[in-house]
């Protein structure tokens, strides 16, 4: 009888924890197959497009294990992936020194005012991406709103300008992206125990050194976070490139596009999207495993 108590009290955790699992599996289970869906199947079907031959004009494409297309894509196409790495780079870079500032201010002085600040910094986000990037193409032009006045009292030459140019470029995707980069900022450093700032005060550390000692280094998960979301997006984007930029600031974006809509050649514009994601993922890894912090999940939370 005692021995037959005893299973039953032995069973029931392993009872429990098998319901759990299955819990923990049913909630997982959505999220799993909107994956699976929506990015698994659409990179075996560009994965398995990369690998065909043929044309449009001779009769259409079959799968053959094309491989030449990825040497194709390697081989005549690298100045467009290195300038869209240095384009990304820069471009989170200069969203990181402009948004921790302000991530920083609405962190720790915004008080009540912090969900208005917030908001205002996604408010441009209300109007299209598109738009916004043709707005700043009449900002930019060459005697706009913003050089036109600087030409006319001698500050700039007359032959300066910013569109076509990669100031422009690399000045639109800054603009397009900053939220990316202020949201997940904003949230490490919100999360931040002042405790530890007054503590570092209280032993007689300056405001730089509170902030490099303390702050900055409490901070690191937002800045890991906003280096990601800004980075990744960044490197295939296309329409900054597009309508700010000039042949010589194409971006691979801007190629992959191309040799889609208009060359009608798939199977290369599919390895050159295979080659940039596994470029990003390769980046990204090594990215994370010396720079990344234990907390993976801000970037998630911040979206």
């Amino acid at each position: 009888m005692a021995s037959v108590v005893r299973s039953r009290r032995t069973s029931r955790p392993h009872g429990i924890e098998a319901r759990r699992r299955r819990v923990a599996y049913g909630l997982l289970a959505p999220g799993g197959l909107w994956l699976a869906v929506f990015f698994l199947v659409p990179v075996a079907i560009m994965a398995y497009t990369s690998l065909k031959s043929g044309g449009v004009l001779a009769g259409g494409f079959s799968f053959s294990w094309e491989f030449d297309n990825y040497v194709t894509a390697l081989s005549s196409r690298q100045e467009y992936f290195i300038r869209s790495i240095v384009y990304a780079a820069s471009t989170t870079i200069g969203t990181v020194i402009l948004a921790y500032p302000a991530a920083y201010w609405i962190a720790f002085k915004g008080g009540r005012w912090k969900p208005t600040l917030l908001f205002m910094i996604l408010l441009p986000y209300f109007v299209s991406f598109v738009i916004r990037t043709v707005q700043w193409k009449f900002i930019l032009a060459d005697s706009g709103l913003v050089l036109g006045p600087l030409k006319d009292i001698g500050l700039l030459p007359e032959d300066f300008k910013v569109l076509s140019t990669w100031m422009g470029v690399i000045g639109g995707l800054v603009y397009n992206y900053l939220p990316f980069a202020a949201l997940p900022l904003y949230v490490a450093l919100e999360r931040i125990d002042e405790s530890l700032i007054e503590g570092a005060y209280d032993l007689y550390a300056t405001p730089v050194r509170a902030f490099t000692k303390v702050i900055f280094p409490l901070s690191m998960p937002g800045v890991f976070a906003a280096t990601l979301l800004t980075f990744v997006p960044a490197t295939g984007d296309y329409v900054e490139a597009e309508i700010l930029g000039g042949p010589a600031t194409k971006m691979i974006g801007n190629i992959i596009q191309d040799e889609y809509l208009v060359q009608a050649r798939y199977p290369v514009a599919a390895a050159l999207a295979m080659v940039l994601m596994f470029g990003m993922v390769i980046l990204t890894s090594i990215y994370a495993k010396y720079i990344g912090t234990e907390d993976e999940t801000l970037a998630a939370a911040t979206i």
